[in-house]
């Protein structure tokens, strides 16, 4: 194993070692993942909702917390907006540079009142640059590589950040893109001057969209993560991190698509203390003990104008020298039925399992919902959607301090195993 320095070392001189690589590719296709496009784009989710406890007050949410998601029809006891504005702004010689600049906004409950606002997009790329031959450079902060399994709002890698990168690059079947990203760069000074950070560089790389079978592509992603700032300030000693993902995405299937994926990381490379996501820096206080490993399957088809459905099924193992080991288990349906063009019935049914270690019995929650819902088109994917909905939650007595303690609202089923909410929401992209 080379040692921290060194490596360090060898992996500052990659960014330019990629260029002298991939310059010699072939001119590029169709992006792995398109770029923002030009103009005003967003996204919305809010609503209202209580539960029939005694008392009723907030609307109850139903999910295991720690390194779980929860299935989110009639169940996202939050609000949350994203959006902004891409811009082109120059050209030249055949390039196109855009900027693009969004902000965010995010409430636990059903009031965004006067919560700020965040900037989570400020970046300029140069698209179809000829030294690349056609392929993009860009600079700032932005949303990077964030595919999701819907139906739990899990994205299964998520390499947002603020950084550089070289995207799409052909480079024999598939294409490839690099990244330079720092997380976490804030220092902390002690009274007697002792500098500590948590920072890290993280270095990512994906090369994608390698055909393997008719209408079926392969992505490989990595990610390597160094733990900056000394080990004996007040954060402690640093470590290391890195993940491998591979993805498998067949087109074509009943009038949708299939992901197939496979995910391992180590200490920080395991995305954070909860769940978090592959690809970001987690802590860099993780060891080489922490370790993730993933594998799910993703369906989401339209086999008929009027009928559609997303179908999930995951597999997660976390393991620690603090906590032992956890293994979480789902599987969860989304029909979808449309009666017109703007009126559709949903509903959603996932089921969770999670062990515990010490022998201590497995965390069992299943969540139904139903949802009349008002709908621009009759497609899975169709948005916007006005929601009506009922939810109802049953678990065991040993999920009980996990539903209580990961609902917005507080404990309000106390030591109930199960309960229902009701209430509308809207969700929209653009």
């Amino acid at each position: 194993m080379l040692h921290r320095n060194m490596l360090k070392a060898v992996l500052k001189t990659l960014p330019a070692a990629i260029v002298l690589v991939i310059a010699s590719g072939s001119a590029a296709a169709d992006p792995m993942y398109p770029s923002d496009s030009e103009g005003f784009h967003g996204y919305l989710r809010a609503g209202a909702g209580s539960n029939t406890s005694s008392g009723g007050g907030s609307q109850g949410c139903f999910g295991l917390g720690g390194n779980t998601m929860k299935y989110r029809l009639g169940n996202e006891c939050d609000a949350y907006t994203e959006f902004g504005y891409t811009k082109s702004v120059a050209k030249s010689g055949g390039v196109n540079y855009l900027a693009t600049i969004w902000v965010n906004a995010y409430a636990p409950n059903s009031d965004f009142g006067d919560n700020k606002l965040g900037i989570v997009k400020a970046y300029v790329e140069a698209q179809g640059l000829d030294f690349l031959n056609g392929g993009t450079a860009w600079i700032g902060k932005r949303f990077y590589y964030r595919p999701d399994i819907h139906m739990l709002d899990l994205q299964y890698i998520n390499m947002n950040g603020t950084g550089a990168g070289l995207d799409r690059i052909p480079a024999g079947p598939g294409k490839f893109s690099y990244a330079f990203f720092k997380d976490n760069d804030i220092n902390t000074v002690s009274p007697t001057g002792v500098v500590s950070t948590k920072s890290a560089v993280r270095q990512n790389f994906i090369y994608g969209e390698i055909p393997v079978n008719e209408n079926g592509t392969l992505d490989l992603a990595a990610t390597y993560i160094i733990g900056e700032g000394k080990d004996n300030d007040a954060f402690g000693q640093k470590h290391n991190g890195w993940q491998l993902s591979a993805f498998h995405r067949q087109g074509k299937v009943f009038g949708g698509g299939n992901t197939f994926g496979v995910q391992y990381g180590v200490g920080p490379g395991v995305g954070g203390a909860g769940n978090g996501q592959f690809g970001a820096s987690g802590d860099t206080g993780f060891g080489s003990d922490r370790k993730r490993t993933r594998i799910f399957n993703d369906m989401a088809i339209q086999p008929m104008p009027n009928f559609g459905m997303e179908f999930v099924a995951l597999w997660q193992k976390d393991e620690s020298k603090a906590t032992g080991s956890s293994t979480w288990t789902s599987v969860g349906v989304r029909p979808v039925y449309a009666f017109t063009d703007n009126f559709k019935l949903v509903g959603e049914l996932g089921t969770d399992r999670v062990t515990q270690s010490g022998g201590q019995p497995a965390k069992r929650l299943t969540k139904l919902t139903i949802a009349p819902t008002i709908s621009a088109g009759p497609g899975l994917w169709s948005r916007p959607e006005l929601r009506a909905f009922v939810t109802y939650g049953k678990w065991n007595d040993a999920a009980t301090a996990s539903v209580n303690a990961s609902n917005n609202g507080g404990p309000i089923y106390n030591n109930n195993t199960s309960g229902t909410s009701y209430g509308f929401q809207v969700e929209t992209w653009f």
